[in-house]
């Protein structure tokens, strides 16, 4: 991952980057015949469209400086913040968990630490998603409270995470481990069946009689959780609430959320002392109108974190829409999947430009893409369940190897940990870019090019710049101190 491309990085110099291969000059003019720079040094990484280039920081020296050129300026304004990042990752889901367990001890800690450490080699995931219960990519379909037909259990006296605690469980202890801060938002695909109004895994809806000992499921789950070591931050009421397609789903409209939260899983909560944040909707962009409608309720908005957004439809500044109406409540987005079918580079652009880039630029706090892992058939799934959902990596027998949607958010989750903000930043021509600052004072910008050619620009900063190049369809992130 971190081999050096001089031939390469020197195209990039010629065209204005102040650099020298593999050493550091003390006479750059930073190109075309400008003053001697005094600004600090930038590091910048690479990923192209092609994919023969992934996430390898590009050698030479790119020193912030006051050359005249005709490109145009990224400006970067760290006295402008927007919201605060949570994080960047990935939902691992039951199959992914499978998956990296079976692995022999050394390569699966091995590929935890490069996901989840904070060393050289790492990306530094710092958010997770996880199915409470099974997704559609588990190998079966249960919950935790799951009854013959014909069954209830209203004291919730059979719940148990049994299911999750051979492989889920034990994978996030591992993370937790390399991570103790990680924050891990859960997700139900469907309440246990005798619930529901079909008698189904599949669609139907949660019957009333059933609000309040469904609200006392979401409570027992974070307490079991917590018992093993393992705090939920967040929830959300439903995957995917408007379609109920899925093994398993489920259906939930708008008003039945609001209710649900109101009057059962919000005081609920409340009477348990449980501060998970729970946050609604968690389907697509094309409906906006969802989320602000539980909002508008009153009495449900006091217990409502925010909102989440996929985008399988709509667009992605329906984030903004949505955070304009209640500016005080936070927005997610916490799935997109890459397909089997697609190309690397066409999900390295769309994804840059949309799901991290264009979240962020929304006021997005977290940027998350769906499963972490598969195999090389696209198992484990579901009867029904999604047959082409190419996972961050693919893992066969105890190695593994990266995909596309592995570069999507190490692009950022390599340089804009949590506690990060996102500060002002403008998009020029087929650039499109979110700019951050760190913790540590880092400033970091992640950028794709969105068009079909070379384009060369500046990024600027306190009255200095760099300039840049980004191939089409290429990914860079550029960070300096």
């Amino acid at each position: 991952m971190l081999r050096k491309y001089c031939i390469l990085f020197v195209s990039f110099c010629a065209i204005g980057v102040s650099c020298q291969c593999n050493k550091k000059s003390n006479n750059n003019t930073n190109g075309g015949g400008g003053s001697t720079p005094n600004g600090p040094d930038a590091e910048f990484w690479l990923t192209t469209n092609d994919g023969a280039i992934r996430l390898e920081k590009q050698p030479g020296v790119i020193t912030f400086g006051t050359t005249v050129n005709s490109n145009p300026f990224i400006d970067v304004d760290t006295a402008t913040i927007m919201q605060t990042v949570d994080g960047f990752g990935y939902t691992l889901t039951g199959g992914s968990a499978y998956l990296i367990n079976r692995m022999n001890a050394t390569e699966k800690n091995a590929l935890l630490n490069e996901f989840f450490g904070n060393g050289p080699n790492s990306i530094g995931v710092s958010y997770l998603r996880v199915s409470i219960g099974a997704s559609d990519l588990n190998p079966a379909v249960f919950s935790y409270d799951d009854m013959p037909t014909g069954q209830t259990d209203m004291a919730l006296a059979n719940f148990s995470l049994s299911a999750d605690s051979v492989d889920l469980v034990p994978v996030l202890q591992q993370i937790l481990l390399i991570n103790p801060n990680i924050k891990i938002l859960g997700s139900p695909w469907s309440p246990p069946v005798w619930m529901k109004d079909n008698g189904s895994t599949i669609g139907g809806g949660l019957q009333t009689q059933y609000y309040g000992v469904y609200a006392q499921y979401f409570v027992k789950y974070i307490q079991a959780m917590k018992a093993k070591g393992i705090t939920i931050d967040a929830i959300t009421i439903q995957n995917e609430p408007q379609y109920g397609g899925n093994n398993p789903s489920m259906v939930m409209s708008a008003t039945q959320e609001a209710d649900f939260i109101k009057n059962n899983l919000g005081p609920a909560f409340q009477t348990a002392g449980i501060t998970t944040k729970i946050i609604v909707w968690d389907h697509n962009c094309d409906n906006p109108n969802y989320p602000i409608t539980i909002l508008n309720d009153a009495a449900a908005r006091q217990y409502v974190n925010g909102s989440a957004f996929h985008l399988y439809g709509g667009d992605i500044s329906a984030l903004t829409t949505v955070h304009n109406a209640y500016p005080d409540k936070q927005v997610y987005f916490t799935e997109e999947w890459t397909g089997a079918n697609a190309s690397f580079g066409g999900d390295l652009q769309w994804h840059l430009q949309n799901v991290i880039i264009g979240s962020m630029r929304n006021w997005s706090k977290v940027a998350l893409e769906w499963n972490l892992a598969n195999d090389p058939a696209y198992n484990p799934h579901t009867p029904g369940g999604c047959t082409e959902c190419k996972g961050a990596v693919t893992i066969n027998g105890s190695s593994y190897t990266r995909n596309v949607g592995y570069y999507n958010i190490a692009h950022a989750s390599k340089f804009v940990p949590a506690g990060s903000v996102r500060i002002a930043s403008n998009n020029i021509g087929s650039i499109t870019n979110a700019a951050f600052k760190t913790p540590a004072g880092k400033k970091v910008v992640v950028a794709v090019n969105t068009g079909t050619s070379m384009y060369n620009f500046n990024i600027r900063f306190n009255g200095k710049w760099i300039s840049a190049s980004l191939p089409a369809g290429g990914a860079g992130t550029y960070t300096w101190p």
